[in-house]
């Protein structure tokens, strides 16, 4: 058995309407400081999307979402947040914004192995 580790995870949610306050979860975010790991994985669900807001652009929605993956991944091409320390990239993409790609406040957690953590996180959250 392998000894827990604390991490942190946030839930990715799409608003479509920002002033309803209305959302769905669209995928999990999850850091680890003594692993050095931050990953996001998320999946557009079209159908749930359409039942808040009939006229969204999923293909904007998807390039948001894109764009977060991008520096979670820590791709310098995403821009300069991208390549800000792991810890400091979560902080950005957790902060609290008014936007159509949101994120939950961050909640705590220890695991054995957080790749495995973020997969379950994702089956139960998002799926």
């Amino acid at each position: 058995m392998q000894e827990k580790v604390l991490f942190e995870y946030a839930v990715i949610r799409i608003m479509p309407r920002v002033e309803r306050g209305e959302f769905i979860n669209a995928g999990v975010m999850l850091y680890c400081a003594s692993k050095k790991f931050l990953k996001l994985k998320y999946e557009v669900q079209s159908h749930k999307i359409n039942a808040l807001c009939s006229d969204c652009d999923l293909e904007e929605i998807r390039s948001y979402l894109n764009i977060f993956q991008r520096i979670s991944d820590g791709d310098g091409t995403a821009g300069p947040i991208a390549i800000l320390p792991r810890a400091e990239r979560f902080r950005w993409l957790t902060a609290t914004r008014s936007t159509i790609v949101q994120a939950s406040q961050v909640h705590p957690g220890l695991c054995e192995d957080p790749e495995k953590m973020l997969d379950a996180l994702f089956r139960k959250l998002i799926l």
